[in-house]
C-alpha cells in the first residue's frame, strides 16, 4: 500500500497538461503555452485579446471568422455586439503585424462577412 500511495504521489507531481502545438502560418509563429507571436525573427508584443483573436484566426487559417464569431470566442460575449471593438482590435493588429488593410499580407477583410487570415503568404516567398 505504500508503494502504490508514493507511486500516486509521483504521478500526481508530473506536469500532465497537454500543451497545445506551436501554430505557423506563412511566417507567424505562435506558442499558446508561452502566449509568444514570432514574426520571422521579430517577437511581437500582443495584448492578451490581441493574441486571442490571433490565436483563433491561426486555429483556422483561409476561413472567414466573422466579427460576432470573434465577440463569442474572444470576449465571451462580455461586450455589446454592436460595438467597434473588434475592428479596433484587428487594426491594432494589423499595425503589429505591419499589415495593410488596403494590400493585406495576413489579416483581409471579407466585406460584409468578417476577417480571413491570408494563406498566399507561403506562396509568395516560394516564387
Amino acid at each position: 500500500m505504500q508503494e502504490l500511495s508514493a507511486r500516486v504521489r509521483a504521478l500526481l507531481r508530473r506536469d500532465l497538461r497537454v500543451r497545445e502545438p506551436i501554430l505557423q502560418c506563412g511566417d507567424l509563429k505562435r506558442d499558446p503555452a508561452s502566449r509568444i507571436v514570432w514574426q520571422e525573427n521579430r517577437r511581437l508584443e500582443l495584448t492578451r485579446k490581441e493574441f486571442a483573436i490571433l490565436h483563433y484566426m491561426m486555429s483556422r487559417p483561409g476561413e472567414v471568422v466573422s466579427q460576432e464569431t470573434l465577440l463569442e470566442h474572444v470576449w465571451n460575449n462580455e461586450v455589446d455586439s454592436f460595438t467597434n471593438v473588434v475592428p479596433t482590435h484587428i487594426g491594432s493588429l494589423r499595425h503589429k503585424l505591419r499589415d495593410r488593410a488596403r494590400t493585406p499580407h495576413y489579416i483581409e477583410t471579407v466585406i460584409g462577412q468578417g476577417y480571413r487570415l491570408v494563406e498566399l503568404h507561403n506562396d509568395e516567398s516560394n516564387r
